[in-house]
């Protein structure tokens, strides 16, 4: 069977569990704050965080809502556009906390902005669910502890690094790697720095440790060092929006060895942009939209009925987020901001569509794997799953 027909299957089974006589649409009486990165460097992020997060909110209230006391209540979406800056961040969760009242809030994405939201959502007491910062800032407070009311829905880049480092020595059977990252922002920075940790670790080198600062346009004094040391690998832990030129001028120079990206790669946009110059590179990512599971299949399929396209990670851990997020409020029992974080720790195992999801003794990262992309004729294709252990 072909995945288009294996979809199509799911889908049509999951349309027949529903029931005969739909719900009546709950009102949408409980805000949830969605902040996002609908402009700014990387608008594609947010494109995918809004349109998971409306497809989410719809899914619940259209099939009743979330019974409370024996009362049916939707979800009301109040959205923030973040800009992908950090002071925008923090004053949308301000917002969203003391005018708008939300109940929770969902988001930032991009690290630079989740980690000052989040310090705004732990001293208000507000639980705050981030998609896809990966930094393990997001979830500490200063002093490293871990933040009470601050959770994420993917993996940290704590395990993204060892997850690189091994696939880097074992499968690309690399023993010297160039580095390229962006030193003035959070994620970029923190997966070379545990990248190079892990690598080394492992019985690596890393021969080259090159820099460049957000809205830098010209890589090529860096590429240039980086060719010079001879790596068998380069390590490229950027944005989807500074890929396709550090792709396209490191070629140019002759720098013609595999490329191995983070999970800022996952965007579809990096096809486009990149064209050819990302064929046959690798990239660490959440989960794969051509996954063989029911709750992939069918999450895949209504997303790209409503949206036209496929759902890149940010869209399957938004969606994951608000089903989380649904579960806490339902075994809270109230609409309560303290109630709702302390059930998160009582929703167990959590089957979301980027894989199994638990927070065990209400720590603020779950216990998730990773998978590992290539893109091979203009399309991201699945080539391992990394278990977390």
């Amino acid at each position: 069977m072909s995945i288009r027909n294996f979809f199509l299957a799911v889908f049509i089974m999951g349309a027949l569990v529903l029931p005969s006589c739909a719900e009546k649409p709950a009102n949408p009486d409980i805000k949830i704050g969605l902040i996002a990165e609908l402009t700014g460097d990387i608008p594609a992020v947010g494109t995918s965080c809004k349109n998971a997060a409306q497809m989410a909110v719809d899914e619940i209230n259209n099939a009743g809502g979330i019974e409370i006391g024996g009362k049916k209540h939707g979800l009301g979406l109040v959205v923030e556009d973040s800009s992908a800056k950090a002071d925008q961040a923090a004053a949308a969760a301000q917002k969203l906390i003391n005018q708008d009242e939300v109940l929770a809030i969902i988001g930032p994405n991009a690290s630079l902005g989740a980690i000052p939201a989040a310090q705004i959502a732990e001293g208000a007491k507000v639980l705050l669910i981030t998609p896809w910062s990966t930094n393990p800032k997001t979830t500490l407070d200063n002093e490293g502890k871990p933040k009470k009311f601050v959770v994420r829905a993917c993996f940290t880049d704590s395990l993204q690094g060892q997850v690189l480092a091994k696939f880097a020595k074992d499968y690309m059977h690399a023993n010297k790697a160039g580095v390229l990252y962006d030193v003035a922002s959070e994620a970029p920075k923190g997966q070379a720095e545990l990248f190079k940790k892990d690598f080394e670790a492992d019985g690596g080198k890393v021969v080259a440790f090159e820099t460049y600062t957000t809205g830098d346009k010209d890589f090529s004094a860096q590429l240039t060092k980086i060719k010079a040391a001879g790596p068998d690998i380069v390590f490229l832990p950027s944005y989807y929006s500074d890929v396709p030129l550090q792709l396209q001028q490191a070629h140019r120079l002759g720098l013609t060895v595999p490329f191995l990206g983070s999970d800022g790669w996952s965007s579809p946009e990096i096809i486009k942009l990149a064209g050819a110059d990302a064929e046959g590179a690798y990239f660490c990512n959440h989960y794969s939209p051509g996954a063989k599971n029911e709750i992939t299949g069918r999450f895949v399929v209504a997303y790209q009925k409503r949206f036209g396209q496929e759902p890149d990670d940010v869209a399957a851990l938004t969606y994951d987020s608000f089903n989380v997020l649904r579960k806490a409020i339902s075994i809270a029992g109230k609409v309560d901001r303290q109630a709702v974080r302390d059930a998160l720790s009582k929703i167990g195992v959590h089957d979301g569509v980027t894989g199994k999801i638990s927070y065990p003794s209400g720590s603020g990262d779950p216990v998730k794997g990773a998978v590992m992309m290539q893109i091979k004729d203009g399309k991201f294709l699945w080539v391992t799953n990394v278990d977390p252990s």
